[in-house]
């Protein structure tokens, strides 16, 4: 099987876009795989997908139990599924997560100032190519440069802190990638992390297009939830090789439990009250992977 590596080099060259999708539960992960693998099915060629968690969602699932998890899949039914750790905010909890097994990291480390941004970077990186010479991995480090907030939920605007000031600048993303070495750049070209409930501003395609020039490296939309169909068209096409979504299957899945709950009071048993959440997450990511990958 390919590398994740060479699945985003695949995909940037064929001008499509990986999708990543974060897991909370065993619900979200079955969701986001039957989705994959049953678009696989219907196009007669596997769909790579990542699999993320944040700090606070690898506390829940557990770092071990995800990495068992996503090996047994990707061997047992030889499909590119692949485990990133997203946003990890210090060189030790990325260190942790490479040595349990995982794809890749991202090193989030934007509020810093950019050469203490650059220098933990670097450190994370030079940790992941050591680790993958000793082990024959192919380990790959993400790391975020403008801001695009911190939350995955649903907002009421855009938040304050947020503008045209705060995106990644073309020159700046040269530089950061140049001396930290990364595999793979998030900026922040009007993307934010959560959905606005007015609706997401547009993304800066243009900007897109000057970074990915600019810096070299695979670019990583994030926040990519609520963002317009058009609009990740042309960010692919600009640059964008995997597109993060999160807060829309969160929304997904909380509607459908609700729902269900409200209409059966009486039920008891788990697998029945989440089938309906983890169906939707599926239509959720499987019409995303549709998309993403030319396949509308």
């Amino acid at each position: 099987m390919k590398t994740l590596r060479e699945y985003i080099k695949e995909a940037e060259e064929r001008k499509v876009a990986i999708g990543h999708f974060n897991i909370s539960n065993l619900e979200a992960l079955h969701g986001i795989y039957n989705a994959a693998k049953n678009l696989s099915a219907s196009g007669g060629a596997n769909v790579p997908v990542i699999i993320g968690l944040s700090e606070g969602e690898e506390e829940f699932v557990g770092k071990n139990e995800a990495v068992a998890l996503i090996r047994e899949i990707r061997e047992k039914d030889n499909f590119p599924i692949f485990l990133n750790a997203d946003h990890h905010y210090s060189f030790e909890s990325v260190k942790s997560v490479l040595d349990a097994g995982y794809d890749s990291a991202i090193i989030d480390a934007v509020k810093l100032p950019l050469e203490e941004n650059i220098a933990l970077t670097k450190k994370c990186v030079d940790y992941a190519k050591e680790l993958s010479q000793k082990t024959g991995r192919d380990i790959l480090i993400e790391a975020e440069l403008g801001f695009i907030g911190t939350s995955s939920k649903l907002l009421e605007e855009i938040p304050e802190e947020i503008s045209e000031a705060t995106m990644t600048k073309p020159e700046d993303a040269k530089i950061f990638v140049q001396n930290a070495g990364i595999d793979l750049l998030a900026p922040s070209v009007g993307n934010i992390h959560g959905m606005i409930k007015s609706g997401n501003p547009k993304l800066d395609i243009k900007r897109i297009k000057q970074i990915r020039e600019a810096c070299g490296v695979p670019l990583v939309l994030h926040g990519g939830s609520g963002i317009l169909d058009e609009d990740f068209k042309n960010a692919i096409k600009a640059g964008i090789s995997v597109i993060h979504i999160n807060t829309e299957i969160r929304v997904a899945y909380k509607q459908a439990l609700e729902k269900f709950l409200r209409e059966n009071p009486n039920e008891v048993a788990p697998y029945k009250i989440l089938k309906p959440a983890t169906d939707a997450i599926e239509k959720i990511v499987e019409s995303r992977l549709r998309l993403f990958s030319g396949l509308e």
